[in-house]
């Protein structure tokens, strides 16, 4: 007999950047990221118990397709976690996923991904021990087990805003799992994040690849030390909702991480020439007519357009009638802070 497990977790995107790690996922510095909303994976655990515990058992569909491809990460995941997680040689694993978004395109897949297929893996810990974790106690078994698949992913595990690494100005908090973080203002609440698609294929360095090459990097250690220093800054904006300040930190952070890959070894411009023309445009509208407009980006070509929601028609104006243009096939993807994973039936 086999037995299903479903849920659907989100992306998010950093507002201070993670960039750079040491062994068994460590965070070379702290970060903070909005959980997002529409932007999803949805993750079907399938399994059976199976004679033979030599070796995992694993097959990966993406959108209904095998993708003997996904099996190595799969595995070096399950490898990672045995430690914590010890049946994992004892079942069969079926395991069917799927995107509310492009794939691999610099929305944080992994992180969705992950986040999903470790809430799955807990689910299903509580099954087999018909031991029932406490929620706080689930989301942070979740998280620590997720960044073992994708460093980013232990921050999908909580609603709104979420923040992972050890740092002196976030009580709790830790490199081994994310904190939620629950001061924030109400402006940041419902905060919205429109994602400009200039390219839809997928991106030219990996995270894992990206995360390497700070390793040796020229400018590492000011790296790590600025963004320490901007998580301590940022997280007084998100209490007192100034919104100037947080859009400048925010871009900073955003042109630092595309600074670092564009000055490592070997190094990569990220950018695409659209990526650019939609920064342009958002900052000349905000100059012009006093917005509280934002732009970041992952470690890839596509532009989050953040903005408060008491803005959106005029977001809304902006992107249809100008930045659209700039879009790979006029595509973008509407969303906004949400809630956190939940799992389906």
């Amino acid at each position: 007999m086999s037995n299903s497990i479903k849920w659907q977790s989100p992306s998010n995107i950093a507002l201070v950047k993670y960039w750079g790690k040491r062994d068994k996922q460590i965070p070379t510095n702290a970060s903070i990221s909005f959980t997002l909303k529409n932007c999803h994976t949805t993750t079907e655990l399938i399994y059976e118990s199976k004679e033979t515990t030599a070796d995992y058992d694993i097959n990966v569909f993406l959108e209904d397709e095998l993708k003997e491809s996904f099996k190595p990460k799969i595995i070096s995941f399950f490898d990672n976690i045995s430690h914590k997680v010890s049946f994992l040689k004892q079942y069969k694993f079926t395991i069917k996923t799927s995107n509310s978004f492009p794939h691999s395109s610099g929305i944080a897949s992994s992180a969705s991904g992950m986040s999903a297929l470790a809430l799955c893996i807990c689910s299903m810990e509580e099954q087999l021990t018909d031991k029932k974790f406490n929620k706080a106690d689930f989301l942070k078994r979740a998280s620590m087990l997720s960044r073992l698949g994708s460093g980013s992913a232990c921050r999908s595990l909580y609603p709104g805003l979420a923040s992972w690494g050890k740092h002196e100005a976030i009580p709790g908090s830790s490199d081994e799992y994310a904190t939620p973080f629950t001061d924030a203002h109400p402006i940041f609440k419902d905060f919205q994040d429109t994602i400009l698609l200039v390219d839809q294929g997928q991106k030219e360095v990996s995270s894992t690849v990206g995360h390497s090459l700070m390793n040796g990097h020229p400018f590492a250690a000011n790296r790590f030390q600025e963004a320490n220093k901007n998580l301590s800054i940022i997280k007084d904006i998100l209490k007192n909702g100034n919104l100037q300040d947080f859009t400048k930190l925010v871009e900073q952070e955003a042109l630092m991480l595309h600074a670092m890959m564009m000055t490592s070894d070997p190094y990569f411009l990220l950018f695409k020439p659209n990526t650019l023309q939609i920064i342009n445009k958002i900052w000349e509208y905000r100059n012009q007519n006093n917005t509280n407009f934002v732009i970041t980006l992952d470690a890839g070509a596509n532009v989050h357009f953040l903005y408060p929601k008491s803005e959106a028609t005029e977001a809304m104006t902006l992107i249809n009638n100008e930045l659209i243009a700039f879009c790979e096939n006029n595509a973008y993807i509407s969303d906004e802070v949400g809630s956190g994973p939940i799992q389906l039936a």
